[in-house]
């Protein structure tokens, strides 16, 4: 079944619609991304990512994605991302997602000061799989 867009393609444009563009498509779009969380990479997470596999990677941005969205909105962290604080480490969270037949995948992060005022700042420390946990 075709679904119509919405809204139509003419509509943030047209000269006759009395709505402001923030209420139109390409406005709300454009807000969303201002509001998105910011982030910065520890060297060994960096490392550790370069040794995932495309289909890991994949995955993780995926879940990110997933993240994202929540923390955007301001919604809590869905159940399915599994986030949990790690033990034995202060302020430190994990991220766990499903890596097709192998381990699951995790990756372990903190919140660092706001870049922006009112918009968390994440820092990815740790990525793989469960025995990044010795070391987050």
């Amino acid at each position: 079944m075709h679904r119509p867009r919405y809204p139509p393609r003419s509509a943030p444009f047209s000269t006759n619609n009395p709505r402001p563009l923030a209420d139109c498509g390409q406005g709300l779009r454009a807000s969303r991304r201002r509001a998105l969380p910011t982030y910065e990479a520890l060297p060994r997470f960096t490392t550790d990512l370069r040794r995932l596999s495309p289909a890991q990677r994949r995955r993780f941005r995926h879940a990110v994605g997933s993240l994202v969205d929540d923390l955007r909105t301001g919604r809590p962290i869905r159940p399915g991302l599994r986030v949990k604080r790690v033990q034995r480490s202060t302020g430190v969270y994990e991220l766990t997602w499903a890596n097709g037949r192998g381990p699951a995948g995790r990756a372990t992060w903190h919140y660092g000061p706001e870049r922006r005022p009112g918009t968390p700042h994440v820092v990815w420390r740790r990525i793989g799989d469960h025995d990044i946990l010795t070391n987050p």
